[in-house]
């Protein structure tokens, strides 16, 4: 805790476009006096450590090395970053800590790091994702691993470029825009359709000192990310670029739905949300595609299919999500899928989708019909090690 009594503010700063984020990173150091910035490069790791860097903005302040954990970058990061942070606090001359991430670095989980562990002496009042506007529909379509980039945080890591980049993106409660003479009004209108929700400010703007300072809620932002309560974007058009919200009531038939899977994952440049499949009707699936690759998994029971002593246990936010999906014959059971992407084929998608429903007949044949249907999706959602 600071002389004043106040918790070390926080700013997690992000992103894929490495010139953007250190220009944001600059910008707060000169603006907000008694700033300082902490960064850990882990284009070291091969070597077996993880170099860190605190600086403001006359120089470097200091630097050292952290082991690595378990084999993985990024876990070495989340062990050395509390000490780090404490011990600017202890100081007590810092007045913002600018953590700024390595590139492949998702500020979702430091974030939890922070308010797990801080315990009162410090708080995060922004995660800011630094973006160039030309750079984000080449990074959201790049199924690349980030391997193959030179971008993995650990030997294990097997996450792409896109679906890295969509939830630096998506998390963010503010996006910091670079100039760039190469974006153009799609480029921007597809920024504010896969994340309506964040402000929006300019690197060198006066803004970006205010929203690095304004405060952030790490149990809303991670309940918004959430399978079963994402605060998903809403139908839009503009420059070129729309978004496509599919809603039904009617659970999927497995084989068809998996015969559509690579066609529906390259629709669009990113896609997510929640799904229910006809031979799994209990189970919530979730939906998250960037860059053609997809991922579906298992994130636990629908609310309709608990019985009513459980809602106890489920936190509110859970339940006024499933209040919004609710149906009287089927609950909360429900498709919701969200389709983002310049030159969108939305009549063709929404063909494409509602064909991989269960026809009237099927539907007719409820629960005990449902379940002799092939269990195609078994391969991604059990499979055997």
């Amino acid at each position: 805790m600071r002389e004043d009594g106040r918790p070390l503010p926080v700013a997690i700063v992000c992103g894929l476009h490495s010139e953007a984020r250190r220009e944001v990173v600059a910008e707060l150091l000169a603006e907000v006096p008694g700033s300082v910035a902490l960064h850990h490069d882990l284009t070291t790791a091969t070597a077996g450590t993880v170099h860190r860097t605190v600086r403001d903005s006359s120089g470097e302040l200091s630097g050292g090395e952290a082991p690595l954990v378990n084999d993985c970058a990024c876990c070495a990061l989340r062990e050395d970053l509390i000490p780090e942070l404490a011990r600017l606090a202890d100081d007590g001359r810092t007045r913002l800590a600018v953590v700024e991430l390595w590139d492949s670095v998702e500020p979702r989980a430091m974030a939890e790091v922070i308010a797990a562990h801080a315990d009162g002496w410090a708080e995060v009042t922004s995660v800011i994702t630094a973006v160039d506007p030309s750079l984000v529909l080449p990074c959201l379509v790049n199924g690349d691993d980030l391997a193959e980039a030179g971008l993995a945080a650990a030997a294990t890591d097997r996450r792409t470029v896109g679906d890295t980049w969509a939830r630096q993106l998506e998390y963010a409660s503010v996006i910091a825009l670079v100039d760039s003479l190469d974006a153009d009004d799609e480029d921007r209108a597809l920024i504010g359709q896969l994340h309506p929700t964040a402000r929006q400010v300019t690197a060198g703007s006066r803004e970006l000192r205010e929203a690095a300072l304004a405060g952030f809620d790490v149990e809303a932002a991670g309940a918004a990310q959430h399978p079963a309560c994402a605060l998903l974007p809403q139908e839009a058009e503009e420059a070129g670029v729309s978004t496509l919200v599919w809603r039904r009531h009617r659970p999927f038939h497995p084989e068809r739905l998996y015969a559509a899977l690579e066609d529906l994952s390259c629709a669009a440049a990113r896609s997510r949300g929640r799904f229910w499949l006809a031979d799994r009707p209990d189970t919530l699936l979730s939906w998250d595609a960037a860059g053609g690759a997809l991922c579906v998994e298992n994130t636990g029971p629908w609310l309709a299919s608990l019985p009513d002593a459980a809602w106890d246990m489920v936190p509110p936010f859970r339940q006024a999500a499933a209040a919004l999906d609710w149906h009287p014959e089927h609950g909360d059971c429900c498709q919701h899928l969200v389709f983002v992407s310049p030159g969108l084929d939305r009549d063709g998608l929404t063909v494409l989708l509602d064909s991989c429903l269960l026809s009237d007949d099927e539907f007719a044949a409820g629960r005990t019909g449902w379940s002799e249907l092939p269990a195609t999706f078994d391969e991604l959602l059990d499979p055997v090690d």
